[in-house]
């Protein structure tokens, strides 16, 4: 299974991309990622993530919450990418990133068109949507 997760809420700053932070907001939803995926019994050996700052900062919180380690991988950092090819070897994985990015792997691994929002959760399971979760629903089941 391949869970993807998009990072949280980021402060705006400036022209450097790469080094935005989380806000409060992000933070409190990478905890309620982690919380939820193990809530919701998500077997997760590995987590990847962009080496983006806002991303590997959900990352790492998201998996402090699961009991997994985070590696980074610049094919998570913007652009397309076959979530399949970078699953490969692994019962299960996170992946942290961005959109456009994660909607077209979507598409591209399943046929379906999403849209994931920031604290969102997708799962994929060989060539199904298996999960589309919203930050609200997320949170919901991390409350549980």
């Amino acid at each position: 299974m391949i869970w993807l997760l998009r990072h949280g809420d980021a402060a705006d700053s400036g022209s450097d991309d790469a080094s935005r932070r989380l806000t409060g907001k992000g933070e409190r939803q990478a905890h309620a990622a982690g919380r939820a995926l193990k809530e919701l019994g998500a077997q997760i050996e590995a987590c990847l993530t962009s080496p983006k700052v806002r991303a590997a900062d959900t990352a790492r919180i998201a998996a402090e919450e699961l009991g997994i380690e985070v590696e980074e991988t610049e094919a998570l950092s913007g652009g397309d990418f076959d979530p399949s090819e970078l699953a490969a070897g692994y019962d299960g994985v996170l992946l942290v990133g961005h959109e456009p990015d994660f909607s077209r792997a979507v598409q591209l691994a399943t046929g379906a068109r999403v849209e994931l929002k920031k604290g969102g959760i997708a799962g994929i399971d060989g060539r199904v949507l298996h999960s589309l979760l919203r930050p609200g629903q997320v949170r919901r089941i991390a409350e549980r």
